[in-house]
């Protein structure tokens, strides 16, 4: 009889929740889920915001109290006005700003340039070329830097804000990822343009490069990166203070406030806000760019 009213009786069903993809997931799928985003969301924003609050955290505030205090009970900007008063903050930015801008401009037109001549042309070496670029991949920046380094003193470069930009002007992650993009192009559209009488440069400007808007987007954003938070080159080939970029810049305040963190993290602050900044702006074209060239046709 129990066996009966078992099999008699309906089983209850889990009861699944439907996120925004579509995925149907049960509650305690939908929990393992959330409480995973949660634990990266904290590992990777958590020092973030941990340097943050220890930036705006007064004299009165212990930065050693067992356990932290996160949030800061005399909050104020004075360690920001204090960075500006032991470095020219301003210069090492405009600096900066300078080798990121030089260094977008540069990356987008000349990765461009190559990943569409790559990609849409046939001419002889091709597979050469790409070889050339995919091998750079695999060659560390630490193992040809001293090479470089002589390079730029032999032409007169050196202690320059022009020998900071030359060395990674075009990146060849940057050249394949452009190459990528514009391989997802139909040829059709290529075959229809030269029916038409349109030439490579017609066809890289009014077919190519409308077509690759959000690649070139990540590109920017990459190389912008890249040049900003560059440490080591700029280290070794400037040798003039007015000519630091602000990470070489920022390492003067290691040594003097070297017994006040609140200082440090402050000018680490000011060197990350330009870079979250500018995500926030391009993150719809970033993401778009991402998803550009994976699906071929």
């Amino acid at each position: 009889m129990s066996a009966a009213s078992d099999l008699a009786r309906p089983r209850r069903r889990r009861r699944r929740f439907t996120t925004a993809g579509g995925d149907k997931l049960t509650r305690t799928e939908l929990v393992v889920r959330y409480t995973l985003l949660l634990v990266v969301v904290a590992i990777t924003i958590g020092p973030f915001v941990w340097e943050f609050l220890t930036s705006i955290k007064g004299h009165g505030d212990d930065l050693y109290a067992q356990p932290p205090q996160w949030l800061p009970k005399d909050a104020n900007f004075d360690n920001y006005v204090r960075v500006n008063n032991v470095i020219p903050v301003l210069r090492f930015v405009l600096n900066s700003l300078v080798v990121a801008t030089a260094n977008v401009a540069m990356n987008v037109m000349g990765s461009a340039l190559a990943g569409y001549a790559l990609a849409r042309l046939k001419f002889r070496g091709r597979k050469v070329a790409f070889g050339v670029f995919l091998a750079a991949l695999l060659i560390p920046q630490e193992a040809a830097i001293i090479s470089v380094l002589q390079m730029v003193n032999h032409i007169h470069l050196s202690n320059t804000l022009v020998a900071v930009v030359l060395p990674g002007c075009i990146a060849s992650l940057n050249v394949l990822l452009m190459m990528n993009a514009f391989s997802a192009i139909p040829k059709e559209i290529d075959e229809a343009a030269v029916i038409d009488g349109a030439n490579a440069w017609k066809r890289f400007w009014r077919i190519g490069l409308p077509a690759v808007k959000g690649t070139m987007a990540v590109v920017g954003l990459l190389s912008f990166m890249g040049g900003w938070d560059d440490f080591l080159w700029p280290l070794l080939v400037l040798n003039d203070t007015d000519k630091y970029t602000l990470t070489v810049g920022l390492n003067y305040l290691q040594g003097t406030f070297n017994q006040d963190p609140r200082v440090v993290a402050a000018g680490t602050i000011i060197a990350v806000a330009p870079l979250i900044a500018l995500f926030l702006i391009l993150q719809k074209q970033f993401f778009k760019g991402v998803g550009e060239g994976a699906i071929k046709g």
